[in-house]
């Protein structure tokens, strides 16, 4: 397994697009420099401003990570990513608790019809604590939940995941490099965690086997976010 200094170097940041305004996300886009290549854009702006959005940040310059957090039955979730495929993205994420079926039935979409896109399956929300887990009935801590879903979805031939920083190092050391990780919640030194309860600094993400973190407000919010992106990966080393 590479070691700590060797993750942080790999480690890629993804910016989150989570903006309402068409044109102030593509301004931001601009603004963030060179340096970004990868942006992330949610459900929120593509149920908004659908495949033309996707589209035209691509063609930016940047590459896409779609995060549309798909869950329903395995028949429409397939049919969903198949309806998404013929988008320039890179990265699409599914719900894993959406069960093995599903996702075997994403990951089979996924190859007939892009298979050089990275399937990533969500485990637990950044958002949620071991309390907000027992609010509906999963009687796991987060940890525990995380690494339940993370063999349900080795097991259904997933690649890709989305989890807290927190539990990154423990999927890592369960599954070495079987899953690319995604890891939400980062918030560089001194900047507010929001709406984020399991959050880490973007070297320590890394560091704990994180592959790609996504930061939204600390750059959105920032007067000048192509220097708070390369002070982000300046920390990744």
């Amino acid at each position: 397994m590479a070691t700590s200094l060797e993750i942080s170097k790999n480690c890629q940041l993804i910016l989150a697009l989570d903006i309402e305004d068409r044109t102030q996300a593509i301004e931001l886009v601009k603004q963030s420099g060179g340096e970004l290549e990868w942006v992330k854009i949610g459900l929120q702006m593509f149920t908004h401003y659908g495949p033309d959005y996707v589209r035209e940040i691509a063609d930016l310059g940047k590459r896409i990570f779609l995060d549309l957090k798909l869950h329903d039955i395995p028949n429409t979730v397939a049919k969903a990513i198949a309806s998404v495929s013929n988008l320039p993205i890179d990265m699409l994420t599914i719900h894993t608790c959406g069960g093995r079926e599903m996702m075997e039935w994403a990951v089979k979409a996924q190859q007939d019809n892009k298979p050089d896109l990275q399937l990533l399956g969500v485990t637990v929300l950044t958002s949620m604590d071991d309390d907000a887990l027992a609010g509906i009935g999963v009687n796991r801590s987060t940890a525990e939940q995380v690494i339940a879903l993370t063999a349900l979805a080795n097991e259904a031939g997933m690649s890709g995941l989305v989890c807290s920083p927190h539990e990154a190092a423990s999927v890592k050391a369960a599954h070495g490099d079987q899953f690319q990780l995604v890891t939400p919640g980062i918030r560089p030194t001194a900047t507010n965690a929001g709406d984020q309860k399991r959050i880490m600094t973007p070297q320590l993400a890394a560091d704990q086997g994180a592959d790609y973190i996504v930061v939204g407000r600390p750059i959105y919010q920032a007067s000048n976010p192509a220097a708070v992106v390369a002070a982000i990966r300046s920390d990744l080393g």
